[in-house]
């Protein structure tokens, strides 16, 4: 597995951008620490320890109030790590789990108590072995009737073949990081265009306009990558989600100063609208149904 990892910012300046009240992060992990909640043996591989104490702390230094906590495929199906997490949250955080085929219903009654509202499917093949479609459906159609969400993370490439089988499962589906565009072929780029046409056919389908950082060439402030996510926000402003993607993990070329990635939110998003649906009011629609916006 590969071990060429770069630790997270150690430091990471505050955000000139403010956040609207009751902002919600709606991607970031919780890593380890290993001593205590160990790495999968299958992982492909291994990142930083990054506990929830400083997740926590990086949230109110960025000025956002709530988490999202996707679990990763360095711990695989075991989910202690991201329940310890939820658990010391107070109730400002929920969770996207990883689950396999055999979960019981006692055990996916347990994440949902615990806060979990998702479960993700991992197509990128770097990443994970393949899983068989018919698995998924499976798990999506038990989810489905706990009231989650799905969250499906692939690579651009990848989506005309996933498009028939994406439009099959129930519920809201969350795509990762755009897509995985290809940002050196442009907004109008036939790749991008299949992803809007994809959204703009599914109205079940929903988008993380996430990880710049991951898609950049140029590099930061990440102009390459902005038209992208403005594009979406601007097309499918009740569909889009924000999310730092702490503590970046697999990161090979440089490491994200994430009070840089906060300053890109009002780039993407460029009025107080679009910042408050992106930020608040979509995230809580999808994870706080129950809590009222205010």
């Amino acid at each position: 597995m590969t071990k060429d990892y770069m630790p997270f910012h150690a430091s990471p300046r505050k955000p000139r951008f403010s956040a609207p009240a009751g902002a919600v992060d709606a991607h970031c992990h919780v890593f380890g620490p290993a001593a205590q909640f160990p790495f999968a043996p299958e992982r492909k591989y291994t990142p930083v320890d990054a506990s929830k104490e400083k997740l926590f702390a990086l949230r109110d230094h960025l000025g956002l109030l709530r988490n999202v906590i996707v679990q990763a495929t360095c711990h695989g199906a075991d989910n202690a790590a991201l329940v310890d997490a939820l658990d010391a949250a107070d109730g400002l955080a929920r969770g996207v789990a990883v689950v396999n085929a055999d979960v019981t219903d006692a055990e996916l009654r347990a994440l949902d108590a615990a806060g979990v509202r998702g479960v993700r499917f991992n197509f990128v093949k770097r990443l994970v072995d393949d899983t068989p479609r018919d698995v998924f459906k499976a798990i999506a159609a038990r989810v489905n009737a706990l009231g989650w969400h799905i969250v499906v993370y692939f690579e651009a490439p990848d989506l005309p073949d996933l498009i028939p089988f994406l439009s099959e499962l129930p519920g809201v589906i969350v795509v990762d990081h755009m897509g995985r565009p290809d940002v050196t072929a442009g907004v109008q780029s036939e790749g991008f265009k299949l992803f809007q046409s994809f959204m703009a056919d599914n109205p079940n389908i929903w988008v993380k306009v996430s990880c710049p950082e991951r898609l950049t060439v140029a590099g930061p402030p990440y102009d390459d990558v902005v038209p992208f996510a403005r594009t979406l926000v601007e097309r499918f402003p009740d569909r889009v989600l924000w999310g730092t993607d702490w503590p970046h993990p697999n990161m090979k070329s440089h490491m994200p100063d994430d009070g840089e990635l906060v300053d890109t939110i009002p780039r993407v998003a460029p009025t107080e609208a679009l910042q408050r649906a992106l930020l608040v009011d979509n995230p809580m629609r999808l994870y706080w149904p129950e809590e009222p916006v205010k």
